[in-house]
């Protein structure tokens, strides 16, 4: 089974930007649909955006369309989220996380959290306004 690592957190200032990591080992993330989530302090673990297997779809939260990006590099077994614009409601704790479940990156269920079987401990980003 597969393992993963986040990393790239830290605070930033409103306006900013950060690039988060997600090392995954044991297996190769093409095995995987991969995702983002996060949780803010005694709020709800939220989806961000997945990727599919193959690379080829994703799927973003609208509170993160247009500013965040997901990419992956296969050779690297690792997944990136690029996140621009940052603002002070961006500040959680930030997951990645992989399934093998079978389901349709662009459906509304490939954003709950219970079809993904793996994650990582995840990484602090704080925005300061």
């Amino acid at each position: 089974q597969v393992q993963l690592v986040e990393s790239g957190g830290g605070l930033v200032q409103a306006g900013g930007s950060l690039r988060l990591s997600c090392a995954a080992s044991g297996d190769t993330i093409s095995r995987y649909h991969m995702g983002w989530f996060r949780q803010a302090p005694g709020k709800e673990r939220e989806f961000i955006v997945t990727i599919s297997q193959i690379g080829d779809n994703t799927n973003y939260a609208d509170s993160v369309k247009g500013r965040f990006s997901i990419s992956r590099d296969v050779a690297a077994n690792t997944v990136y989220l690029l996140m621009n614009g940052l603002r002070a409601e961006d500040t959680s704790v930030y997951y990645c996380a992989a399934t093998r479940r079978s389901m349709a990156v662009a459906s509304i269920g490939s954003r709950l959290r219970e079809r993904y079987d793996y994650w990582g401990q995840g990484t602090q980003v704080t925005v300061s306004s």
